[in-house]
């Protein structure tokens, strides 16, 4: 039997089956092929969609915006100043009110809570562009450049470095779980993952085939890996004050070379940026002048390596977020 998401919301991927998450990467493949030969596909013309924001995004936002309007849909952005979501109307409300102008709705922000409840209320679908917990439209652009890149998905051996209990560890565990990876976080045991979620991908592992391990040991963590993957220190929305701390915990789970060389040698390194690489942001360059350090999470050494498949990474973004309108709303 096919698969059809229409009037699904895009919440998180425990929410999907591994062949729903096949489906929608087969499908961003495809509309990848068209985009890249020319071939118009405006195959929503008359629909409309709405990306709300609380936390700024560079790739979140142009990827929405790019695959909503190739696929021709009229696309509104609200920025957080441009909304009375959750300040003086109730999110059910502002649900209630978007859902009957428009045909789908996008959130990043921070509560899970907060985008379960929009979709609850709204009566369309609504998609997860980022939350504190969980991040599953990366995870489908980070499926995508993992077959790409090494041609198959199962028995790939995945190691994510860094704070492995952030929205993005959450998440490469489940996805990483629900499709037959051997996922293995590496991180100190402060900032493993909840026990809950451990648990329940481990379940999902024997389901597919998969693993799931956690470990402090950063050459056991990545012996042999297939992929190394990490993510900024300290997220959005997080006090200042952290950085310190954060610093001290994950100083040695850097992504360096002497990491990169312990993983196969064709190994691929992963980041779904921003990327704190080197001193030309404003923020790198305040943490190197307060603490001395001039690379974080990943030199730039291994940023800019032949190994290093951010920016194809980056790019499908906009392929699987097409995909997710398109399964969604046709």
């Amino acid at each position: 039997m096919g698969v059809n998401l229409r009037g699904r919301s895009f919440l998180k991927i425990l929410d999907f089956t591994p062949q729903e998450v096949r489906y929608l990467l087969d499908l961003a493949k495809n509309f990848k092929d068209l985009k890249r030969s020319g071939t118009p596909h405006k195959y929503l013309e008359g629909k409309n969609i709405v990306l709300l924001f609380e936390k700024t995004s560079t790739r979140t936002r142009c990827s929405f915006e790019v695959a909503g309007m190739d696929l021709g849909c009229g696309v509104t952005y609200l920025d957080p100043g441009s909304s009375q979501m959750g300040k003086k109307e109730s999110i059910a409300d502002t649900a209630r009110v978007l859902g009957r102008m428009y045909d789908g709705i996008e959130y990043r922000g921070f509560s899970q809570e907060l985008v379960e409840d929009l979709s609850k209320y709204s009566g369309v679908p609504v998609w997860n562009g980022l939350t504190d917990q969980f991040h599953p439209t990366q995870m489908l652009a980070d499926l995508l450049t993992i077959e790409e890149k090494l041609g198959h998905l199962k028995g790939v051996k995945f190691t994510f470095m860094g704070d492995a209990r952030n929205n993005m560890g959450n998440s490469l565990m489940v996805a990483c779980a629900k499709m037959g990876l051997h996922f293995t976080a590496c991180a100190p045991k402060e900032l493993f993952p909840e026990e809950w979620l451990v648990e329940t991908c481990r379940k999902l592992a024997e389901e597919s085939g998969g693993s799931v391990t956690l470990t402090e040991d950063v050459t056991e963590g990545t012996k042999d890996a297939d992929v190394i993957y990490t993510d900024i220190w300290v997220s959005m929305g997080e006090p200042d004050s952290v950085w310190e701390e954060r610093i001290r915990l994950l100083k040695k789970y850097q992504v360096n070379n002497e990491v990169m060389a312990n993983a196969k040698p064709e190994a691929i390194f992963m980041h779904c940026l921003p990327s704190f690489h080197d001193t030309k942001t404003t923020i790198g360059a305040e943490i190197a002048e307060k603490f001395g350090v001039n690379e974080m999470e990943v030199t730039d050494e291994v940023f800019e390596s032949k190994q290093s498949v951010v920016f194809d990474e980056a790019e499908n973004r906009m392929h699987t977020i097409k995909a997710v309108i398109y399964a969604t709303l046709c």
